[in-house]
């Protein structure tokens, strides 16, 4: 059960190993209170739809799985996206469209579809939270990295002139290349030590 949990957070990172989820990744990560909420609104979805689509998986015919899926990921969207409205209301502005979107989240259909539609209820909690923080964790390092490259500023001293750069599309793309590195290079020397 721990194994299951742990390698959504580091053997499997949906950003940092599987490359999923980059359109969100890449779109409103321009600081880390941004990826934060991102991620947690992606953990709430994730964790809702793993539930249900476990809970009716011999319910639900094969041949419509898929828009099924679709239709309860939908439903935890919406519902998401009307307490971030509510109750986060500069967040929400500050994620804008990306909230209704996280519909085709390729992680959510993919745990859905490989892990919640075969598994009983608890792996499938277990499975969500570990791919849902692992997801939020990548979101926030990387709004954290591109805010402090671009403004030069860590918690709210100024350390240098940033580059603004960084909080612009073409700095998230260089962020996220410049991470992924990092990551590869310390999971080649980890296996190179085994």
């Amino acid at each position: 059960m721990l194994n299951n949990f742990l390698k959504g957070i580091f053997k499997e990172n949906p950003v940092f190993v599987l490359l999923l989820g980059l359109c969100p990744a890449l779109a409103v990560t321009t600081s880390a209170a941004n990826g934060f909420g991102m991620g947690m609104a992606t953990l709430v979805v994730l964790l809702g739809s793993n539930i249900v689509v476990s809970l009716f998986k011999d319910f639900i015919p094969s041949r419509v799985r898929i828009p099924s899926y679709i239709v309860i990921i939908a439903t935890f969207v919406t519902m998401v996206d009307m307490f971030m409205e509510a109750y986060f209301v500069e967040l929400h502005n500050n994620l804008g469209l990306f909230i209704p979107l996280i519909v085709v989240n390729c992680t959510i259909l993919g745990r859905a579809e490989a892990f919640a539609s075969k598994e009983k209820v608890m792996p499938s909690i277990v499975d969500a939270l570990g791919m849902g923080l692992g997801f939020t964790l990548s979101l926030t390092v990387l709004g954290f990295f591109r805010h402090f490259l671009g403004t030069g500023e860590l918690f709210g001293v100024q350390l240098f002139e940033g580059a603004l750069l960084f909080l612009q599309p073409a700095g998230a793309f260089l962020s996220l290349g410049l991470l992924l590195g990092i990551v590869n290079a310390v999971t080649m020397r980890r296996t190179s030590k085994q």
